[in-house]
């Protein structure tokens, strides 16, 4: 995709709120509340969107990477182990926190961001630049692949957003959709972001993401 960042609008933004802690990373809406992961704390925190009053607070098994709402649970990626940076899947359950005996390994030791279609898992490979479709038993069974470093996921609709990241000599952080089901899925970009968008999570008809430098999360409107 070839889209120039002068033909694409700016992130139409609806509000920012200060994260709870500094280095916000993980982010995922289940509906009512925020979830973020801090990379500097290795801790999550649950939010009111409306107030950015934090109401529950926990240690992370590693660095949360990213998560994703899956029912009344979540799922995180998680980066353990710091020296070797092992990333694994990890249930979440609201209340009582990780589960322990619930990890699973990253195919390949390797992924970055979370979104969920109703039915399966997608996680992506940030520097391998693609995503993965995942069974239940977090089997491949499908990938897509990108052409852009991902920096956060999110289903809507029938569609997969992306923020991506060209690098700032080539366009910076731009968000795009693939239409995850066609054949042959190719990325349409069709927002400049001012910032690198950390994480997307979907709340009605607007995202939520982190300005990981200026510690807020913002939302603004899904670009059509």
């Amino acid at each position: 995709m070839t889209t120039s960042s002068a033909e694409l609008s700016e992130l139409a933004e609806i509000v920012r709120i200060p994260s709870p802690a500094p280095a916000p990373q993980s982010l995922a809406h289940d509906g009512e509340h925020l979830w973020l992961g801090s990379w500097e704390t290795a801790k999550v925190y649950g939010i009111f969107p409306s107030q950015g009053r934090v109401f529950e607070e926990t240690r992370a098994p590693g660095k949360p990477v990213s998560a994703v709402s899956v029912g009344d649970e979540l799922r995180f990626v998680c980066s353990e182990n710091d020296d070797d940076d092992n990333r694994f899947v990890r249930r979440f359950v609201p209340g009582h926190g990780f589960k322990s005996h619930d990890s699973v390994p990253c195919p390949e030791d390797t992924g970055s961001f979370l979104a969920y279609d109703g039915e399966h898992l997608w996680l992506s490979q940030r520097f391998n630049k693609r995503v993965l479709e995942l069974d239940a038993l977090y089997r491949v069974v499908r990938t897509v692949d990108i052409g852009s470093e991902i920096i956060g996921t999110a289903w809507v609709g029938e569609r997969l957003y992306l923020s991506t990241w060209l690098g700032k000599e080539h366009g910076g952080c731009r968000i795009a959709y693939i239409e995850a089901r066609a054949e042959r899925p190719q990325p349409l970009f069709v927002a400049q972001s001012p910032f690198a968008a950390v994480s997307l999570a979907r709340d009605g008809d607007r995202l939520w993401t982190n300005d990981f430098k200026n510690n807020e999360i913002v939302a603004f409107h899904i670009p059509a």
